[in-house]
């Protein structure tokens, strides 16, 4: 707890595991700014989900070239889907840009397919939506996020984090003043990882769908000695 001295240790109940997995969690977020104030509150997530006992990796989107741009074999896309693939959760942070989300953070959701190789990146985990704003407090990109994350098949969770004039809310050495915007980030944080640690063991149930049972009758007789035993 030494890098989080706005955090209350008193007031935690989320404690890591000591016979426990790391809940691993990917962070996404959407501009390219030497002081991005989107990364700087992806990093700020970051510290508060490691307190938390999650293993946690960001991914940098300088380099990702645009949609249709590039192979799928280029180095940044397959870093970014290798990441999705080894998470259980994702948290996506965004700064608005015209009422709406970055057309960085775009480009890194537009190379996620839904299924690769009959493999789901994104399918089943859970995930956390934040923003920044330049100026008063909005939830327009919250909310396209929340959208995306349904299209993507993501397990989104209730809390969310809107952060307005985000240029207050840092420090010159890019850490997040203590405030309401800061306790918030840690609500959603610590909500993130509980409801990573419950999907756990029930992930697969609750995302194996009857349509695909009819398209494989293989799945479909494996599910059904399952239930069995």
């Amino acid at each position: 707890m030494h890098d989080l001295p706005n955090l209350d240790p008193d007031c935690l109940t989320l404690r890591p595991g000591a016979d426990e997995q790391p809940p691993r969690i990917l962070l996404l977020h959407g501009s390219l700014r030497e002081r991005s104030y989107s990364r700087l509150l992806t990093e700020e997530a970051a510290r508060l989900l490691q307190a938390f006992g999650a293993d946690t990796r960001i991914f940098d989107p300088r380099g990702l070239p645009l949609p249709d741009g590039a192979e799928a074999e280029h180095p940044k896309v397959a870093e970014l889907r290798q990441l999705s693939f080894w998470s259980e959760g994702q948290v996506w942070c965004s700064p608005e840009r015209h009422g709406n989300l970055s057309g960085v953070f775009k480009s890194q959701i537009d190379w996620l397919p839904l299924s690769i190789g009959g493999m789901r990146p994104t399918q089943g985990r859970t995930l956390a939506v934040m923003q920044v704003c330049g100026g008063s407090q909005s939830f327009n990109v919250v909310n396209s996020l929340r959208l995306l994350g349904r299209w993507m098949r993501m397990v989104t969770i209730p809390n969310q984090s809107s952060v307005p004039k985000a240029f207050n809310e840092f420090d010159q050495a890019g850490r997040m003043r203590a405030s309401p915007y800061y306790d918030r980030v840690v609500d959603v944080m610590e909500e993130l990882v509980k409801f990573t640690r419950l999907l756990r063991t029930h992930g697969d149930y609750l995302t194996e769908r009857y349509s695909e049972r009819r398209e494989n009758p293989e799945t479909l007789s494996k599910r059904v000695n399952q239930a069995a035993i």
